[in-house]
């Protein structure tokens, strides 16, 4: 009865597994696709288009994989992990992973003169400086976007990306 109490539970437990990377996976599609409907000041259209990500987070792994097989544009894309806003450098999008939610204030603080997609993964955070916020509606990944927060850091939307997502105002 043990073991099968054990096997139970190992399987539920990679149930989980799959379930989460399967998310991440979807998180980075989402932001590789956001690039195609954000546009950046020409200095930031030559070099390494930076993706910075917050803390711990699995998407690190998928957009590392999407890195080695995708571009934006001409720019081969680089994925930098830190763990505070602090060492953020020049990135084109910043993901503030849900266990580093509360530095929101002071990352919108640090890049107040930078044209700097801020990506993050908890509710409310849209509202707060977030441009783009994933969801969950009704079990499917979805994603809350707030044109004034893209447009206030200087990055210019088409709007084919507000028609996919849910519009913060």
């Amino acid at each position: 009865m043990k073991r099968k109490a054990t096997l139970f539970l190992l399987f539920c437990l990679w149930g989980t597994f799959i379930a989460s990377a399967q998310e991440d996976m979807f998180k980075a599609l989402f932001m590789y696709n956001f690039t195609k409907y954000i546009e950046w000041p020409d200095e930031y259209k030559s070099g390494d288009f930076v993706i910075t990500v917050i803390g711990n987070s699995g998407l690190i792994s998928e957009l590392e994989k999407l890195a080695t097989k995708k571009k934006v544009e001409n720019q081969s894309i680089v994925i930098n992990k830190v763990n505070d806003v602090a060492e953020i450098s020049k990135s084109h999008i910043v993901y503030l992973s849900p266990a580093k939610s509360s530095q929101i204030d002071e990352l919108k603080s640090s890049l107040t003169s930078n044209p700097t997609l801020v990506v993050t993964d908890k509710e409310g955070l849209a509202n707060n400086g977030a441009c783009i916020n994933y969801v969950k509606v009704d079990g499917k990944q979805k994603f809350e976007i707030n044109p004034n927060n893209i447009q206030s850091v200087g990055l210019k939307l088409n709007s084919t990306l507000t028609a996919l997502g849910i519009v913060i105002k």
